[in-house]
């Protein structure tokens, strides 16, 4: 059957229905928007005659619908754009039956729950994950949902399955992003994607939407997710699509279709918050000479006005993972917010970077992450009991290539499940314990000990020892310097 499809033209245009008779004789109709202008008028003709037998216009689908035998018609709005004649069945893009939004309560999101009803004619249902971002993000947000017209709002509790399952992992695995980033917002979005690709499922869903804009790292985390649990899901990315272009646009958009619009003071910051960390962009951060402002930050103080006394704890680990602190076990989640709370008073966990954003830009980014900062302290220190040298070696190169898969969103992909199984089977013996002090925003290592540790005082001490012998060093450094031995032979002539 032949296809037909439509360009979308600026609202100086009028519209007009393309007919094509199919191989089986029924007649196929569409919305096509054509320019008022002669000469795009002209450019349309031409792509249409180069065509051999079928009426197609390359670019943006505005829309489709079977003709039937009956009377066929078109509204138009008061711009001029085509709309169908029945926005029960599609949308001014096109038909979808039901797309779970990921929702935050926020302006963008308020807007797009009317923009997805209008441009696809689809019921709403609104998903917010809580990876502890905390409660004054969760408040009112149904009510907030239904009255910008989603049909329910979906809360899911993923504060424990987060930690365990995904922070805990990079963890182990030793995961920095560019020397300092701890992937904060990057190990969020797989989560939060993997629970709405569920609710899709629940629901009774064929599409899912994000807010996300195209000129950042998350849409691509979000959507490489929803590729890899569910390909047969439609992706909604209106930022990509729609005309609103602001802040003032949205709300503009926002009255126009009844829609409340947030009354909570829109921060000069761009931020992130989950129970790992505290992201800031924006605003004057956006130079990377401008020293951020000291009330900017909020999980931690000023290092300046930490306690005058350093603190001591003990965090407990077993496997690379950590279990306990001061001898007490917690679950992921409880130890992680316990040691926000911890660090945080002492200043613990500061990071000003410029990264480089998976789309080909730089960014400038603050990041608090005062808990996390304790944590890889403390497995990484015990991991110099646990690991031999090329262990170490070898772990640590991984560690750079999990990292980077993770900020680019390939938490599904087979090999970074691969390098985690051997992460997992690399620090089976890693347990134990590390004492730290916290002081004025250092983390200092003050002991560490672990059952598996390969250090032995009888071997490392100045003293005699029975296994090692010294002398055996003279016939080691022999062997091992020979080729640079035979080098300096060759370049003096002897």
């Amino acid at each position: 059957m032949a296809e037909i499809s439509a360009t979308s033209f600026p609202s100086s245009s009028s519209s007009v229905l393309a007919f094509r008779t199919s191989h089986n004789g029924s007649l196929k109709c569409q919305n096509v928007a054509v320019p008022r202008t002669t000469s795009q008028f002209q450019e349309l003709s031409v792509k249409r005659s180069q065509l051999v037998g079928n009426a197609l216009v390359t670019g943006h689908v505005a829309g489709s619908r079977s003709c039937k035998n009956q009377a066929i018609r078109a509204v138009l709005s008061g711009d001029g754009t085509a709309l169908p004649a029945d926005s029960k069945e599609a949308g001014l893009r096109g038909k979808l039956k039901k797309v779970v939004l990921a929702y935050s309560g926020g302006l963008d999101t308020s807007v797009i729950v009317p923009w997805l009803k209008e441009n696809y004619g689809c019921e709403v249902v609104c998903f917010t994950a809580d990876v502890g971002q905390g409660i004054k993000e969760l408040e009112g947000l149904e009510q907030k949902a239904k009255a910008s017209g989603a049909s329910q709002l979906v809360v899911k509790d993923l504060t424990e399955e987060f930690v365990k399952d995904y922070i805990f992992p990079c963890l182990r695995a030793g995961a920095i992003y560019e020397r300092k980033y701890l992937l904060g917002t990057s190990m969020a979005r797989p989560v939060i994607a993997k629970a709405m690709v569920d609710v899709a499922a629940e629901v009774g869903a064929d599409a899912v939407a994000h807010g996300c804009t195209g000129k950042g790292n998350d849409q691509v985390r979000f959507e490489l997710t929803f590729f890899s649990l569910n390909p047969q899901l439609r992706v909604v990315a209106p930022w990509r699509e729609w005309e609103i272009q602001g802040r003032e646009d949205a709300i503009e958009y926002a009255k126009k279709h009844n829609v409340p619009v947030p009354v909570t003071k829109k921060s000069i910051y761009s931020r992130d918050r989950n129970l790992w960390h505290l992201s800031h962009e924006g605003d004057l951060l956006e130079d990377p000479a401008n020293e951020p402002k000291k009330d900017m930050y909020m999980m931690s103080v000023d290092p300046e006005d930490a306690p005058d006394q350093p603190e001591y704890i003990e965090i407990g680990i077993e496997s690379g993972i950590p279990v306990a602190l001061n001898g007490k076990a917690l679950s992921p989640a409880t130890l992680l917010a316990e040691l926000n709370t911890i660090g945080g008073k002492h200043g613990i966990g500061r990071i000003d970077m410029v990264e480089n954003r998976l789309v080909g830009m730089k960014s400038r980014g603050v990041y608090e992450t005062p808990g996390g900062t304790i944590l890889f302290a403390a497995v990484q220190e015990l991991e110099s009991l646990t690991l031999d040298r090329e262990s170490i070696q070898v772990k640590d190169s991984l560690a750079l290539k999990y990292a980077e898969m993770v900020y680019a969103g390939r938490w599904f992909d087979p090999l970074r499940e691969s390098m985690d199984a051997f992460m997992e089977k690399i620090t089976e013996t890693t347990t134990g314990s590390v004492t730290l002090k916290l002081y004025k925003g250092s983390v200092s290592v003050t002991g560490r000990k672990s059952p598996n540790s390969l250090y032995r005082q009888d071997i490392s001490s100045f003293e005699k020892s029975e296994i090692y012998n010294q002398a055996d060093a003279a016939g080691f450094i022999n062997i091992f310097g020979l080729p640079m031995r035979v080098r300096a032979m060759l370049e003096k002539g002897i």
